[in-house]
């Protein structure tokens, strides 16, 4: 049978590769998209056109080029999420590090506990950063 539009591009995984996107696509704590593309990489590498490996993962003949294509680009480093568009962070990892540090080992003066007004203050952060950061970490 004939193929119709430029062939897929071949996949030749190293053993190092193989075993990464293997882990990525068994392990139960990968991101469900990222362990589906570990599925899409390894299966392209098996053989096959984007078509029948669409039709063996149930997927769409796209959603195989385009990782594939990515895979091929930009190995392993290119099927991990990259950063989402939208409002950057305003409060790093170290901010955050010491708000909890601070939370579980200080206590405030003439108090026996923070309350989100007084850690903010104390740390020069907002009220709602004190009190999302809380909740995010129960």
């Amino acid at each position: 049978m004939a193929t119709r539009g430029p062939r897929a591009v071949d996949v030749v995984l190293t053993d190092d590769e193989r075993r990464e996107l293997e882990g990525w696509a068994r392990r139960r704590t990968t991101a469900s998209g990222l362990a589906m593309r570990s599925r899409i990489v390894l299966a392209a590498a098996d053989g096959g056109s984007n078509t029948e490996v669409a039709q063996r993962l149930g997927l769409n003949r796209g959603t195989v080029r385009r990782w594939r294509g990515r895979f091929v680009e930009h190995r392993c480093e290119g099927l991990l999420d990259e950063p989402r568009p939208g409002r950057p962070r305003t409060v790093d990892d170290e901010q955050i590090k010491d708000l909890i540090t601070a939370t579980l080992e200080t206590t405030p003066k003439n108090a026996t506990h923070w309350s989100t007004r007084a850690m903010a203050e104390h740390l020069g952060m907002s009220q709602s950063t004190v009190s999302r950061v809380w909740r995010a970490f129960g």
